[in-house]
Formats: structure tokens, sequence, C-alpha cells
């Protein structure tokens, strides 16, 4: 019987680890959610005021930051995420 159990808790718990990561295909939708929230967690860009489109892994950072370092930091953001094959950066700064 304690076989039986720790047979089903490593089943619940260790073997999914093991499991692929790419369950769930990376969509555009999906990409551009976790975008957004990478974006809003970083100190330097704060996320606000930047507009994220994404097309088939490319994505489009359109909006207002005040500095030249929190544009080139939310390119640099996205450009490292996986899923993402290119990035135009259309962030417009203003003072």
């Amino acid at each position: 019987m304690r076989a039986l159990t720790l047979l089903l808790a490593l089943s619940l718990f260790v073997f999914p680890a093991f499991s692929s990561k790419d369950k769930y295909p990376l969509t555009d939708d999906r990409l551009h959610d976790q975008i957004i929230m990478k974006l809003s967690g970083d100190q330097d860009v704060r996320g606000g005021g930047i507009e994220v489109e994404v097309h088939n892994g490319v994505v489009t950072l359109k909006g207002k930051v005040d500095t030249e370092k929190r544009k080139e930091r939310a390119e640099k953001l996205v450009k490292h995420m996986k899923g993402v094959t290119g990035v135009e950066n259309q962030l417009v700064i203003t003072k």
C-alpha cells in the first residue's frame, strides 16, 4: 500500500516536472501577455505607456517613454524572450 501511495505521489508531483514545457504552443496572444507582464514587472521600464503588438513572433513596441535608457531596456527585455523572432522598436522619447 505504501509503495502504491509513493508511486501515486511521484506521478503527480515529480513526473510532470520532466514533461515538455512546450505543452501549449506559444501563440502571439500568449507571447503578448508574457511581454506585457515582463515590461510591467521591470523597474526601469515600468511598462507604462508601451503598446505591444505581436505578429508571427515579431514584436512591435509603440508609445512614449521618457528616456533613451527605457527605450533600449524595453527592446532588450523583449528581444531575449522565447518565441520572439524580431523587435520593431517604435517607442518615442518625450521629455
